[in-house]
């Protein structure tokens, strides 16, 4: 109730004034015109339906907007600037707020960006831009599948319903049904708020089998033949690991597994509800890929693939040689960076856990390249992206298309207040608590989610055709440039290690992981090259 403290003080002068008013001293006049202003200005926040942290702080949120307007100033002057990621800058999320209001962008007086200072980065334009094309880049996944899916080259990442509220997740898939791109389910399944308004899902398959699991916990055909042959699922997403705690389960103590989270997830109410650290379906890389044709089978033929934080080279090696090998291929591989990340994690895995999205992404490029698969399959990519640069630097480094959380967060509301995990969003949008997620309006942040959709992926059209092309797909690592030094610039294309397509299949490329790593790495197992296990039991090495 401290909430409403302010709000409930300013009613009770209000009274107290009236009767000093009109009982004895008309001196009290200007209180109660004081605080009669204050108290309807806090009726008017609990109606008003734009602004959810104005509904659940009424009269207290405007302190915080008044300090925010001043913010820039103040962290410009006396705290940091306004550059520093921590984790998302206030330029980035002003981007953001910008794009989904679609109100006014541009900035003036040059940027804030040091232009000299180590990785800063740029695109190379062209004398001859080309002319505008349509804005709604797609991507064709499963081309060789039964329901094969067009694909926008911008989409929501994994945000399970469970971490983000009834209402983010409506509000999600209402602005993916009206931008015509996809909203992944996360594995939390597919609840009914995922369901209403009709938005492409993606739907994510967890260790837990939420939404496809039998009473045992493991995988169970008819469930998952259920949920996947829905018109309204576009593909099938098995998740191997995530940025945020790559190598790491999760519990849902008992209490908080309510009838419709125990519904949504098909696990019993009331009950513990764990997602095991790995899967029970598929225990080596050929199971993995078999279990990915099995499901792409049971669906109908949609696109399936899988999403994974790259750990231990070999393992990764493992499923490419797999690859090759058996010849079952995914649809789709989504690489997810250890930056990424909407939910909570230990602080250990959030900081020092898992390989960045750059390093990732390149790492399975080129091993797809290598072997003469990248053009057999589509590759994506998620990890901090918010604007239209991150889209077109990380498709020239490989990736197909994009995939954003926190980015879409914001769009319904977010503001990086990083109590996600506390149930206390002050916004409405990672909370299960209904007193703060029902002042989150599902139309008006809908609205924001398909702005920023739209807006993003026209400012990609104007740095595509700025640099003379004509689809975000013929972005490569020689249009991105980044300053290494002071002094030096490189382009990733001479930053980074490329493999010419096949050099995994003619010998050994002189790359320094593929040469450690890449003989010793099998197909029948994840486990541990011989030198790796003989390093563990000796610390002679």
């Amino acid at each position: 109730m401290s909430r409403y403290a302010l709000y409930a003080a300013a009613i009770a002068l209000t009274l107290l004034s009236a009767v000093m008013t009109f009982a004895f001293d008309r001196d009290w006049t200007w209180v109660l015109l004081a605080a009669g202003a204050l108290t309807a200005l806090g009726t008017w926040d609990l109606l008003q339906q734009r602004s959810t942290l104005r509904r659940n702080y009424p009269l207290l949120a405007h302190f915080r907007y008044g300090l925010e307007s001043i913010g820039p100033e103040m962290r410009q002057y006396f705290i940091q600037a306004d550059t520093a990621e921590v984790p998302f800058s206030r330029l980035q999320r002003a981007l953001v707020y910008q794009r989904s209001k679609s109100v006014i962008d541009t900035r003036p007086f040059g940027t804030l960006q040091d232009v000299y200072g180590p990785d800063y980065e740029w695109i190379n334009h062209s004398m001859v831009p080309s002319e505008h094309v349509d804005p709604d880049f797609r991507v064709l996944v499963g081309e060789k599948s039964a329901q094969p899916y067009s694909a926008s080259v911008f989409n929501i990442s994994a945000m399970s319903f469970g971490s983000l509220s009834a209402n983010a997740i409506r509000a999600l898939n209402k602005g993916a049904k009206a931008g015509g791109f996809y909203h992944d389910t996360g594995e939390g399944s597919i609840s009914p708020y995922h369901r209403e308004h009709g938005g492409d899902l993606v739907w994510e398959i967890g260790s837990g089998y939420f939404g496809c699991r039998d009473n045992d916990g493991g995988f169970s055909v008819e469930r998952f033949v259920e949920n996947a042959t829905d018109p309204q699922v576009k593909m099938i997403e098995v998740k191997l690991s995530q940025g945020a705690k790559p190598g790491h389960g999760g519990v849902l103590p008992a209490p908080k597994v309510s009838p419709e989270i125990a519904l949504t997830r098909g696990v019993p109410p009331g009950v513990e509800c764990v997602s095991p650290a790995q899967h029970s379906a598929f225990s080596t890389p050929v199971g993995l890929l078999e279990f990915v044709a099995r499901l792409r089978e049971l669906s109908g033929g949609k696109p399936t693939g899988f999403k994974l934080a790259i750990g231990h080279p070999w393992e990764w090696f493992g499923i490419a040689k797999a690859m090759k090998e058996t010849g079952i291929l995914p649809d789709f591989i989504v690489v997810d960076g250890a930056e990424g990340g909407t939910g909570a994690a230990p602080a250990e895995f959030i900081d020092h856990v898992g390989l960045p999205m750059h390093e990732a992404l390149m790492l399975v490029h080129n091993t797809l390249v290598g072997l003469e698969l990248r053009d057999d399959l589509r590759l994506a990519a998620a990890g901090k992206v918010t604007s239209a640069f991150d889209i077109a630097r990380t498709l020239a480094m490989g990736a197909d298309w994009c995939n954003a959380g926190r980015g879409f967060m914001f769009a319904v509301g977010c503001i990086q207040a990083q109590a996600c995990h506390t149930d206390h969003c002050p916004t409405g949008v990672a909370t299960q608590d209904p007193r703060r997620w029902r002042g989150l309006d599902v139309g008006d942040k809908s609205s924001r989610v398909y702005n920023f959709h739209h807006n993003t992926v026209r400012a990609l059209r104007d740095l595509v055709c700025a640099a003379g092309l004509e689809h975000p797909r013929e972005l490569g690592p020689e249009h991105i440039m980044r300053r290494v030094t002071p002094t030096e610039v490189r382009s990733l294309a001479a930053l980074y290690r490329f493999l010419e397509p096949g050099a995994l299949l003619t010998g050994l490329p002189e790359h320094a992981v593929f040469k450690a790593f890449w003989a010793s790495a099998r197909s029948d197992s994840f486990g541990a090259p011989d030198r790796a296990r003989k390093m563990r039991q000796s610390k002679s090495f």
